[in-house]
């Protein structure tokens, strides 16, 4: 801006200089009040472009307030991350919010034209004033202090009643399988298909994978987890059966039986895993199916994800 303005006065000085060269030309001393008149109609019109620049580099910023109740994201100019956010309880209160650890700071603001004085932490803090500079497309740009441009972008989508920055800028797709029968886990609704039919609840995984790979839980009360497991393994059909005693999962305390047949080196890589443990009137016992497709990495993405299930198992009561 500062600029132009000497632009505009440089053109004014060479438009006066040319018509007082002009006069002192023509030898006519009576004509020079016009030649007055003319460098001062110049000067006019220079300033008036100039004023009309100024107020064009103004049109951009619209009036105060400039925020209202909702989710602002606030980030630099640039950025490709976009994980702080506003949040506005009204034009006058809010709190800041990271991402990243889920913390952040209550603040008070005043909304003048062109400026917001923030009170981070207390009112009885000292203002940082944030300059607005524009406000096209919907977001607020400016700087506080240290002249950093930054953007303050509504996000229409954000309940400022009920936001959580952790959960709005790294969506989980981490669910909650909660049974009837007072036992939980959790599950990656991206890989794995739930089905539940009376008293057995299947974890299908629908990823990349060789054969069948799934968990099957299932609550009964027709004998104990022992005797459970020792049936499962019966069908199994194979001498290559390991048995163990340990720990269930979920718990520190509670008895667990365990049967495992490991993968063959031949024909369809099949192997199973069974856990049990008495629970209420009878047994609950996951069952485990996997399939090895010969892909070390690929394989171990696939058990990793049913294990997880096993060891995210959760009792309301123990």
């Amino acid at each position: 801006m500062k600029k132009r303005t000497m632009t505009k006065i440089v053109a004014v000085c060479g438009a006066a200089v040319l018509v007082m060269g002009t006069v002192a030309g023509c030898g006519k001393t009576a004509e020079a009040p016009e030649a007055a008149e003319a460098v001062e109609s110049t000067q006019e019109a220079a300033e008036n472009t100039i004023e009309e620049e100024e107020v064009a580099t103004t049109d951009s910023v619209t009036q105060a307030p400039y925020f209202t109740k909702g989710v602002y994201v606030n980030y630099p100019e640039g950025a490709t991350v976009r994980d702080y956010f506003y949040v506005f309880y009204d034009e006058g209160a809010g709190y800041t919010e990271d991402a990243n650890t889920g913390t952040g700071v209550p603040f008070s603001c005043e909304q003048e034209d062109g400026k917001v004085s923030f009170s981070f932490g207390g009112e009885d803090e000292t203002k940082d004033v944030f300059t607005v500079t524009n406000t096209d497309n919907g977001i607020i740009t400016g700087s506080f202090e240290d002249g950093l441009e930054l953007h303050f972008e509504l996000k229409e989508d954000a309940d400022p009643d009920n936001f959580d920055a952790m959960k709005y800028a790294y969506p989980s797709t981490e669910e909650v399988y909660e049974d009837a029968n007072g036992w939980k886990v959790k599950y990656n609704s991206e890989l794995f298909e739930v089905n539940h039919s009376a008293n057995i609840v299947t974890f299908v995984y629908m990823g990349e994978s060789a054969g069948t790979n799934m968990i099957t839980a299932t609550y009964d009360v027709d004998m104990k987890a022992k005797e459970a497991v020792d049936k499962v393994a019966d069908s199994w059909g194979s001498d290559n059966v390991t048995k163990t005693e340990g720990v269930f999962p979920g718990t520190e305390d509670v008895d667990a039986y365990y049967a495992v047949l490991p993968p063959s080196e031949e024909g369809s890589g099949l192997y199973e895993t069974v856990i049990a443990r008495d629970y209420m009137d009878g047994y609950l016992m996951f069952e485990l199916t996997g399939h090895n497709s010969g892909d070390e990495a690929l394989d171990m993405e696939v058990s990793d994800a049913l294990a997880m299930i096993i060891d995210s198992v959760e009792f309301n009561e123990q």
